[in-house]
């Protein structure tokens, strides 16, 4: 088949590079969002995807908007079999939809409905789930809502942050969506409507939302830090300014703690939570570079009472 792939960040790659490398289908163009600013200097900077596609000497379309005319023209002239979408960021309006004629077929990183959204991979790890996955699914007008072509599953391992399951989900659904075309072009594959029972929805991780609640078990605590880990980053407030937590283990033998109240030993740096303590294993002060929990306690000095959150 003839393909217009749309996608945009790094996670996105593996699938691009799943398709150039099939013997069946051509990857013709690519859609992805247009250049942003990045760095210190705010240079405009292309999307990972753009720059793979550039290397690999495909056209690339960076439409502002999916809807402007100039763009849904050219798709029309390329006239696409069908369009396999992996995080492009932008909502496809039904003109866009209706040009390939096999459609538009999205790889989500969620087993279907389960997390519908922008951002599958955090919340299975903030609520703890033990397996997750990735779907294939012919996109409709609703929020990832359209009928399923194909899942992988994935375990959802102790220390797994979300760049840790997204970078597993990405290399495993690049399979998936290879074989998802592949499917498509031979009519083995017919896509199954998803349940009514079972949606659950992932909105976009905001940065107020990775604050940590020290009250909230440790347990809690730990999912909030590996959920929003690399972005956004979950955080407290430590003497009126922000500390990152990167990183925290749990410590079940020591209650003695209030929530936010830290300890510090020659090797260590604990935070008490409603149930029992964290070590705090990796931190950020604010405009510093990361450093070891008990390496900033020193630096710092903290004294008797002093808590997180203050």
């Amino acid at each position: 088949m003839r393909l217009v792939f749309a996608g945009t960040p790094e996670v996105a790659v593996p699938a691009l590079d799943a398709l150039i490398a099939s013997d069946r289908h051509e990857v013709v163009a690519v859609v992805t969002r247009p250049d942003a600013p990045a760095g210190r200097g705010r240079r405009l900077v292309a999307s990972p995807v753009a720059e793979r596609a550039a290397e690999a000497g495909i056209e690339v379309l960076k439409p502002a908007k999916p809807r402007d005319e100039d763009f849904l023209a050219r798709l029309r002239e390329i006239a696409p079999d069908c369009c396999p979408v992996v995080a492009y960021g932008a909502l496809l309006p039904k003109v866009a939809l209706d040009i390939p004629a096999r459609g538009w077929v999205n790889l989500h990183f969620s087993l279907l409905p389960a997390w519908r959204g922008a951002a599958p991979v955090q919340h299975a790890v903030l609520a703890g789930d033990e397996v997750t996955g990735a779907s294939t699914f012919l996109i409709e007008q609703g929020l990832d809502s359209g009928p399923v072509f194909g899942v992988v599953t994935e375990e959802v391992r102790p220390t797994d942050t979300s760049g840790d399951l997204l970078t597993r989900l990405a290399l495993a659904g690049s399979g998936l969506l290879a074989a998802t075309m592949d499917g498509i072009e031979d009519g083995t594959l017919t896509p199954v409507p998803q349940p009514a029972e079972g949606v659950t929805l992932a909105p976009k991780i905001e940065v107020e939302d990775a604050k940590a609640d020290w009250a909230a078990p440790a347990l809690r605590v730990d999912r909030l830090v590996r959920g929003c880990a690399p972005a956004p980053g979950a955080w407290t407030v430590f003497r009126g300014e922000r500390l990152k937590l990167m990183a925290v283990g749990q410590v079940a033998d020591r209650t003695d703690l209030a929530p936010g109240e830290l300890a510090v030993t020659k090797k260590a740096v604990y935070a008490g939570t409603g149930s029992h303590a964290v070590e705090l294993l990796w931190v950020q002060p604010q405009g510093k570079k990361p450093m070891r929990g008990a390496d900033w306690a020193r630096g710092v000095r903290i004294g008797d009472g002093e808590r997180l959150g203050d």
